[in-house]
């Protein structure tokens, strides 16, 4: 049909923390949503995954962005940009990106993590 049913999922480390609701029959969804969780000192990763909601079969998914420890270290005051998405099944095609702006809050004793998904296309 030329659109999709996106919604996101967010994971640390592996273990999903968070479903963003389906934006219905879109390629530009928006979302307008904010979380906010603690991360573990000795984290890895973030992801954020792109999923395609299927009422007749398995959701799909589109793509994924991961922003890992060592990215944080090269951008310590943060970073804002398009991040294209990468594949999660290296047989499918990926097309699409997200517009990401990445904080780190405090200091050294109480540091956070802000990620804000802007726009995705």
């Amino acid at each position: 049909t030329g659109s999709s049913d996106p919604y996101c999922i967010v994971k640390i480390d592996d273990e999903a923390i968070i479903r963003t609701a389906t934006v219905w029959k879109t390629l530009s969804p928006f979302w307008g949503e904010e979380y906010e969780v603690h991360l573990q000192p000795t984290f890895h990763s973030v992801s954020i995954y792109v999923m395609d909601e299927d009422a007749l079969s398995r959701d799909d998914v589109i793509g994924k962005v991961c922003i890992t420890r060592d990215m944080l270290a090269e951008h310590p005051k943060g970073y804002s940009g398009w991040v294209s998405l990468s594949e999660v099944d290296p047989d499918e095609e990926v097309q699409g990106e997200i517009h990401l702006r990445v904080e780190v809050l405090g200091s050294q004793g109480g540091r956070r993590l802000r990620c804000t998904v802007l726009e995705a296309r």
